[in-house]
């Protein structure tokens, strides 16, 4: 029995790339798209109940390994200001791990939206800085954690001594150790903007380069603002590292130039309002030879009357 072989209709990424979905269309796709990227995140959310207690335990190492916060008997304590405190905390701790671990799933049900509407070149750039965010995101995210040991030993050391005894409320705590690791991951994500700054065409790595002096006081300036810690352990951390992959970004610009050849235009070192110098040419201007006239044209034969069609066919119709 021979079975036909159906063909295969364009793509929900064709049609969406080429325009041939209506808007009702688009909207269904983003309905479902976003049912799968919820249906993720509760999955995610019920990984991230079962993994709150490690993560609290992890959150809570930088001020338990420090001496002044050990009590007699070696453990470490926090308190809670409210009977629901520690509750809402694990569920709040539970959704950030919940998101984290269904990030591959949303990201993508974002991106399958999104890339329909971006050109081959742009969805290149878009996959090589989504390759570049996470590590650098990751790399912030841990010098935070170590920042945070230090500081708290620094505010310990000032502001203990003699009879006072130090216990955090543990929703403070968390929430500021949790802060920093974010402020620390977004600011790690800086390099991206210079590098998109070269890569769109806004700024050339020699321009660039030029700019470091003001690009380090501003990570300075930067860093003693978002650091909660008075300590200059943090501030410079922070600063240094940022400054590390600032010059990084400007050598993967120059990678770039020269890949595209901008350092051999000559009109380079040109600001866009100053006028680029005219080759002109000086050959005089010399007559053109005496065209020969050709044959007159004939006039063409007068195109005979349409013949009258025979129809056939009723007034009705």
């Amino acid at each position: 029995m021979a079975f036909a072989l159906r063909k295969r209709g364009p793509s929900t990424f064709e049609r969406a790339a080429d325009g041939s979905m209506t808007l009702m269309e688009h909207v269904r796709e983003l309905r479902n798209r976003l049912f799968r990227a919820s249906l993720a995140i509760v999955v995610g959310f019920g990984v991230g109940i079962w993994l709150a207690g490690p993560v609290l335990h992890l959150l809570q190492q930088p001020y338990c390994d420090l001496p002044k916060a050990r009590l007699a008997n070696g453990t470490c304590n926090f308190v809670q200001l409210g009977p629901a405190d520690l509750f809402l905390l694990q569920l709040k701790v539970g959704l950030w791990v919940g998101l984290v671990v269904a990030a591959p799933v949303w990201l993508y049900q974002l991106w399958a939206f999104i890339a329909p509407g971006l050109h081959r070149h742009e969805r290149r750039y878009a996959y090589v800085f989504t390759a570049l965010a996470a590590p650098l995101f990751a790399a912030g995210a841990v010098l935070a954690y170590f920042v945070t040991s230090k500081g708290l030993e620094f505010l310990l050391n000032v502001s203990g001594g003699g009879d006072i005894t130090t216990t955090l409320d543990i929703t403070r705590y968390i929430s500021f150790i949790t802060n920093l690791i974010l402020l620390f991951g977004v600011a790690f994500e800086f390099p991206l903007l210079v590098l998109m700054l070269n890569f769109v065409g806004l700024a050339s790595a020699r321009k660039l380069l030029g700019w470091w002096r003001v690009a380090i006081f501003v990570f300075f300036a930067f860093s003693a603002v978002v650091t909660p810690t008075p300590d200059p352990f943090g501030m410079t951390a922070l600063a240094l590292c940022l400054s590390a992959l600032y010059f990084a970004a400007v050598g993967v610009a120059f990678i770039n130039d020269r890949r595209k050849g901008r350092r051999k235009e000559s009109y380079a070192g040109l600001s866009d309002d100053e006028v680029s110098p005219l080759e002109l040419d000086d050959d005089p201007v010399v007559a053109t030879p005496e065209l020969e006239l050709s044959e007159p044209v004939h006039a063409s034969e007068p195109v005979a009357p349409p013949r009258p069609i025979d129809r056939r066919y009723d007034d009705m119709t």
